[in-house]
């Protein structure tokens, strides 16, 4: 029976790639900063992190520093940030957060979302069994071995990885717990992911699962622990409307009764079919109806004939009225408007409007202005899903293929229609009447040449 070591107390969360995949939300932010029902990722795992006994973190950062910096800036413990000076992988970056540490660790990506008991799992089994790593793991699925690095386990031993392979049934999930002595692996890293298909050709950049196979190769035993929870990896845009479900579906599991602030109003005309977590000075109003369990943030107000179909997350002073309706599974971030007549599902972040008939489906980036009557085409003609162009790729999403994307700070003119699986750059406008079949890059305008034949007209057309 192995020796029962000491818990891991230090943690390493990655924050520093440039996240090119997950345009156009990775422009005014590191994608570890992203909202996952109104809390950044990054957030999110400290906190987390610190309810299962971490007491020092570092958080490699690289562009969008300030991003990071501002998701954890009120965290429960201070972090430890490195800079990583080029984003040259995920090896060199776990090895500048273990140096600044110098002890056991567990190292996570920042960018997931991931069931706190995945954490506990993997520290729990890696305390009783003392290798010199461990890795999370999670089946495949529906999903192609190609678009990952693919774990080949025996039991709880992990026999080897493969980037983006040919075959296999499971998946790394960018978790490891390591000792201290495995900083060589890290070191001595080639700064190239070998481990691939023949014929594959993986980029210039040290991977941390070429380091787990230096390990195996010298033929120590690195453990592989299957994620008991939900993971979601947000390495493309889709991925926010799958983390925001499943984050959703976990705290509505977790919600024991309810909690009702007591400056919150509710009318006695609403009707609530839902359990409700209702903040300071909010108001539930009357004809209101809530299908579905509802957490309101301090200050947002539901009134007038809303229409919710939760489970919905309702960020601080947003204003949700006048009929309108919000889909089930849909957050929407602070300081917005949701008015008359309008439909949104999916995720906002703050401040976006949504005044008058809209009709949205998809995910919103911040202080997004939608003009009156905008409408996003979520079907197809052929009932298939849109195959999207990722860095070049061809890719069709499992999840959201047709919804539409925005980007932050952009907008749309009345009567813009939005095209199935389209994306909207940052700073960018949609101009009114345009239907729109392709993405916008970022600081683009898209607006419609309308040819007009003018001729006389009267009284003497009809024969007076």
């Amino acid at each position: 029976m192995p020796m029962r070591l000491e818990p891991i107390r230090a943690a390493v969360v990655l924050a520093a790639g440039r996240g090119t995949r997950f345009w156009p939300y990775n422009v005014v932010r590191q994608k570890a900063a992203f909202p996952i029902v109104n809390v950044p990722l990054v957030r999110r795992l400290v906190d987390d992190l610190v309810q299962l006994g971490i007491e020092r973190v570092a958080v490699v950062v690289g562009p969008g520093e300030a991003s990071v910096r501002a998701a954890l800036r009120t965290a429960p413990i201070q972090p430890v940030y490195v800079r990583q000076p080029e984003p040259t992988g995920t090896a060199t970056a776990a090895l500048l957060g273990l140096q600044a540490l110098d002890q056991d660790c567990l190292v996570v990506s920042g960018d997931v979302a991931t069931d706190r008991g995945n954490l506990a799992r993997l520290l729990i089994r890696f305390q009783e069994e003392g290798p010199l790593a461990a890795a999370l793991i999670q089946p495949l699925g529906p999903e192609r071995p190609q678009d990952w690095l693919v774990a080949f386990p025996e039991g709880e031993r992990l026999l080897g990885v493969e980037g983006h392979s040919r075959g296999g049934s499971f998946r790394l999930c960018g978790v490891y717990a390591l000792r201290a002595a495995a900083l060589p692996y890290f070191r001595d890293n080639p700064g190239i992911m070998r481990q691939v298909p023949v014929g594959g050709m993986p980029p210039l950049e040290a991977e941390m699962a070429q380091s787990l196979q230096m390990m195996i190769d010298d033929g120590e035993p690195v453990l592989a622990v299957e994620a008991p929870g939900y993971h979601v990896d947000l390495d493309k845009p889709w991925h926010i409307l799958e983390a925001n479900r499943q984050v959703m579906d976990a705290m509505a599991r977790e919600m024991v009764g309810e909690v009702i602030h007591p400056t919150a109003r509710i009318h006695d005309g609403a009707e609530i079919q839902g359990r409700l977590a209702v903040g300071a000075n909010c108001v539930i109003g009357n004809r209101v109806s809530i299908r579905g369990d509802l957490w309101l943030g301090d200050g947002a107000s539901v009134i007038n004939g809303a229409i919710l179909d939760g489970p919905v997350a309702v960020g601080p002073g947003t204003r949700i009225r006048d009929y309108c309706l919000i889909g089930g599974h849909t957050t929407v971030g602070a300081r917005g408007v949701y008015g008359h007549g309008a439909e949104f599902s999916g995720v906002a972040l703050d401040r976006v409007y949504c005044y008058h008939y809209c009709e949205i489906w998809g995910v919103v980036g911040e202080a997004v202005d939608f003009g009156a009557a905008t409408v996003c085409g979520n079907l197809r003609f052929d009932d298939g899903e849109t195959v999207w162009r990722v860095r070049g790729r061809q890719e069709t999403p499992l999840h959201g293929a047709n919804a539409a994307y925005f980007g932050d700070f952009c907008r749309t003119g009345v009567n813009a229609i939005i095209m199935p699986g389209r994306r909207v750059g940052v700073y960018s406008c949609v101009g009114p009447g345009v239907v729109l079949y392709e993405d916008v890059p970022d600081r683009q305008v898209v607006m419609l040449r309308q040819e007009l034949t003018t001729r006389p007209w009267g009284p003497e057309r009809y024969g007076w």
